[in-house]
């Protein structure tokens, strides 16, 4: 795939490295949020499925039709440039980044990684294969990252870089669990993956809906079943977050039954090797994106989709609808406020304990 030449240049300068790795707290905090304030920050005719907040608080995206972007919440001034394709624009939907670099990968055949360079984004690694969907990225530290995607052969599709993203190299199928019939993964908001510390969960879905589970950084690989709604190829978990190395919590459904609510929560305290279904029979139904609200001790989340927000101040047991307003995926920038987005649209968010009159 040709690329085209002036590439937009991102100066990412970030003191340390921490939006994607879980940040040390101070203390805990007890929120009751009731209401979320939105402020769209970005609208275009593009579908925005990933995104970084980093440590200088800027927000970088990548999006459909080879668009990406970088948001200067200081100047309110966006930058944004599209990669061309010789017959058809690549779609990203999983995004990371280290204290240095900012990191895109595409959905579909070919797979494109880029990774930003003083002079432009620099094509990193790229797969061929009829089969090729990678869906979710991440990193544990400046000089170690992961992506993963959906099976080419009889496993998931492991990128492992251990150079600051330089180069990648795909896990052979040896050295991982195999997959089951209809598992695959679901791109929908870069938050099926999740790291702490050098462990590492990975939520599938479709037909079979599990959590691929490493302790060490992509080394070695074990995977736990799960009680989750799964079956058919709409069917899973769509989002995973651990708070602490034993606690996270999944949530997913049937995108194509957004109102479904039965066993489309679901929440370990052992690291996930054993899940429990929550809020069984109630809303929310599906979402794509799930996050720990920071400094809430685990108790509290988020969850997003395109039907709304919903809020859970207790480990996911009851939930409250904050709005009705539909978005992807979201990150935290603090325990109050994130930015979300979703089809068209970038949205500041900023949670509050009072109603909005």
């Amino acid at each position: 795939m040709r690329i085209s030449a002036g590439i937009l240049v991102f100066i990412i300068t970030i003191s340390c490295f921490s939006c994607s790795e879980e940040k040390k707290e101070k203390e805990i905090k007890i929120h009751d949020f009731k209401s979320v304030d939105l402020e769209v920050i970005y609208e275009d005719s593009v579908s925005i499925r990933t995104l970084e907040i980093l440590n200088d608080g800027s927000v970088a995206f990548a999006g459909s039709d080879g668009k990406y972007g970088l948001y200067d919440p200081k100047t309110n001034q966006w930058s944004t440039k599209i990669i061309k394709g010789d017959t058809v624009n690549p779609s990203f939907r999983a995004t990371a980044h280290t204290a240095t670099d900012f990191f895109m990968l595409s959905i579909g055949n070919p797979a494109l990684l880029y990774k930003t360079e003083n002079n432009g984004m620099q094509l990193v690694y790229a797969e061929e294969s009829e089969a090729v969907f990678y869906d979710a990225m991440t990193f544990w530290n400046n000089e170690e990252g992961i992506a993963m995607g959906d099976p080419t052969a009889d496993c998931l599709s492991i990128l492992i870089t251990r150079d600051g993203g330089k180069t990648w190299q795909k896990t052979p199928c040896d050295q991982l669990p195999k997959v089951k019939e209809g598992e695959a993964a679901f791109a929908a908001s870069n938050t099926n993956i999740t790291t702490v510390g050098e462990k590492t969960w990975i939520m599938t879905g479709g037909k079979c809906s599990r959590v691929h589970y490493s302790p060490d950084k992509g080394a070695t690989w074990e995977v736990y079943d799960t009680p989750i709604l799964q079956g058919t190829a709409t069917q899973g978990g769509y989002s995973i977050a651990f708070y602490d190395e034993n606690n996270g919590f999944a949530i997913g459904g049937d995108y194509t039954q957004p109102e479904a609510n039965t066993s489309n929560k679901m929440r370990t305290t052992d690291g996930g090797k054993n899940w429990q279904i929550v809020s069984e029979n109630a809303d929310p139904g599906y979402k794509s994106c799930v996050q720990y609200v920071p400094n809430s001790g685990g108790n509290e989340l988020i969850t997003m989709g395109f039907t709304g927000i919903n809020y859970s101040s207790d480990q996911g047991e009851h939930w409250q609808q904050l709005s009705t307003e539909g978005f992807f995926t979201f990150r935290f920038l603090n325990d109050s406020t994130a930015y979300a987005a979703g089809n068209g649209r970038i949205a500041k968010l900023t949670f509050s304990d009072s109603l909005i009159e």
